[in-house]
């Protein structure tokens, strides 16, 4: 009978998910089965093919990771490596019994190390996290210090069957569409299937500001704001376009653009 570890790889980044199975490259006794874009292609997929082990990204496509799991937790537990950017989601990764949890940008040896916690529950048939990772787990939620480069520098668009790298200094504004969100670079517009909330935390506040839940503006874009009805305002960037703010981002905006109250 084969031993092999069967692997799922669910990322909505398709450069992640590229750096991911080339690691796994690496490992003989790993045999990838398959790879997904969003919660709702995971759930099926480990539905179906029942993986030994989920490399799984965190903030995602509705469901997020933690949602995958709440979905199949009554009906089949792989073991699971979370993968993500985001430190202040460790408790949780502990708390869903994750194996390990991997911060990018991780390197081979790191990565090596979290598929030899998978061999190692393999061979002994344990099925609890050790002490020394729920520490580990835990200091990386409360002690870690500030990441050095904590926003992105470009996001990545579907056009046609090429991705396209966005660089964020040349967005204008995000606007949702749908279930996509379509990123404004002058007059060219891209489609990028994350969420506002996903997007808004991967971009430095310090040059984009949330100014509607369907709206993100890069704020050396904006050229004048008029007051429009209680709390709402238009804002006119320097192409001329205009957009209308929401209600219950008003205080947000003002403090962005320095605004008086």
């Amino acid at each position: 009978m084969s031993t092999a570890i069967r692997v799922l790889i669910v990322d909505d980044e398709p450069l992640a998910r590229d750096r991911v199975r080339e690691l796994l490259a690496d490992a003989p006794d790993m045999t990838l089965i398959g790879e997904c874009r969003d919660g709702t292609e995971a759930i099926a997929a480990i539905r179906a093919e029942r993986p030994d082990l989920v490399l799984l990204d965190v903030q995602m496509p509705e469901p997020d990771g933690f949602g995958v799991l709440s979905a199949v937790a009554h009906e089949y537990q792989p073991a699971v490596i979370f993968i993500t950017a985001h430190r202040d989601f460790a408790v949780q990764a502990f708390e869903a019994n994750a194996l390990d949890y991997l911060l990018k940008p991780f390197d081979r040896e790191r990565f090596h190390q979290s598929l030899a916690r998978v061999r190692e529950r393999r061979r002994t048939g344990a099925t609890e996290l050790d002490a020394e990772l729920i520490e580990r787990l835990e200091s990386l939620s409360h002690r870690l210090p500030p990441a050095s480069e904590p926003y992105v520098k470009r996001l990545v668009a579907k056009v046609g069957w090429r991705m396209r790298f966005l660089r964020v200094e040349d967005i204008d504004y995000l606007e949702a569409e749908g279930n996509y969100v379509s990123v404004h670079q002058g007059k060219q517009s891209y489609l990028t299937r994350e969420t506002m909330n996903a997007l808004e935390e991967k971009l430095d506040p310090k040059d984009f500001v949330r100014a509607h839940r369907s709206l993100i503006v890069r704020l050396d874009r904006i050229e004048e704001v008029e007051p429009l009805g209680p709390g709402e305002m238009v804002l006119t960037l320097r192409d001329g376009t205009k957009l209308t703010s929401g209600r219950s981002y008003r205080a947000r905006l003002q403090r962005a653009l320095d605004l008086p109250t």
